[in-house]
């Protein structure tokens, strides 16, 4: 059935509009379907797309591993917002908690990591090897 079979009926059901329209734009997202390495490359890029999260990644980098506390004192955000950070960092892998009650201890997650080095290396590397069309 096509949408314009629905205009124009008295007997319009909004429930097989709404089916009808979920399921034509999925058929459309099934047709485009982004490479393993590009949402891996943007969910890196994305967590590390705020200042408080380079900062904190910064001070890790430096660390074996750390406690909350002491990521929270080297940044002028409050408490909950360097958790909303943690968060976000530690769900695209960038960084690993472990809990030792009542501590939280967090470190970079080396093998994800390396994983984001070459990825984005990967990239840089590729549109390097092109000259502009701008210049």
């Amino acid at each position: 059935m096509e949408f314009y079979d629905f205009l124009g009926r008295d007997d319009l059901d909004i429930r097989k509009v709404f089916v009808y329209l979920r399921t034509t734009n999925n058929d459309i997202m099934e047709k485009k379907k982004y490479t393993e390495e590009q949402e891996k490359i943007a969910r890196f890029a994305k967590a590390m797309g705020h200042p408080a999260r380079m900062a904190i990644l910064d001070f890790l980098v430096k660390q074996e591993n750390c406690y909350f506390g002491e990521i929270h004192e080297e940044l002028p955000i409050a408490k909950a917002t360097v958790s909303q950070h943690l968060k976000e960092l530690k769900d695209s892998g960038l960084i690993q908690g472990e809990i030792e009650t009542p501590k939280v201890k967090y470190c970079i997650n080396r093998e994800n990591w390396e994983l984001a080095s070459a990825l984005f290396a990967g990239f840089f590397c590729e549109c390097k090897k092109k000259k502009s069309c701008c210049g």
